[in-house]
């Protein structure tokens, strides 16, 4: 299998968010070879961290932007928006919001350069923003919020 084949599954897999199974009959590879070579190219986007991923920097108390002045020494801003989302009958009472759409509450970060940092999507509507951010704190690679 060529390594643009490998990386093409790859990148495939995460933006469609789908299985082996449908990546497999897509691509006309055995379940086996699509798991493997998803592994050996997720191990080395990992390696490759430092180079893909910038390290935040935190705004100055000299910014010149009004809209980030008052921010000192923060990375960023977070906050929750609802995205409206068709699910099976049988889980519409999860996912009715207050205002009675149905929705999923996703919670977004993004940076000074309004980048997205970080995003967890996933929760039903009627999730509360606190429970959505604690757990994104608490999950093990989950959101990282610095000390100090």
């Amino acid at each position: 299998m060529s390594l643009e084949e490998i990386v093409a599954m790859f990148l495939y897999t995460l933006a469609h968010h789908l299985k082996n199974r449908t990546i497999r009959s897509h691509f006309f590879r055995s379940g086996e070879s699509v798991s493997r070579n998803f592994h050996r190219c997720l191990l080395a986007v990992l390696k490759l961290h430092t180079h893909l991923l910038k390290k935040p920097t935190p705004i100055t108390e000299d910014c010149e932007v009004d809209r980030w002045k008052c921010f000192k020494n923060c990375l960023g801003a977070l906050d929750g928006t609802h995205i409206s989302v068709h699910v099976p009958s049988e889980d519409r009472a999860r996912y009715r919001t207050r205002k009675g759409s149905i929705a999923m509450n996703v919670l977004g970060v993004c940076n000074p350069n309004l980048e997205f940092i970080y995003v967890q999507p996933g929760w039903e509507g009627s999730a509360h923003d606190g429970r959505v951010l604690r757990d994104a704190i608490t999950r093990p690679n989950g959101l990282k919020v610095p000390q100090g």
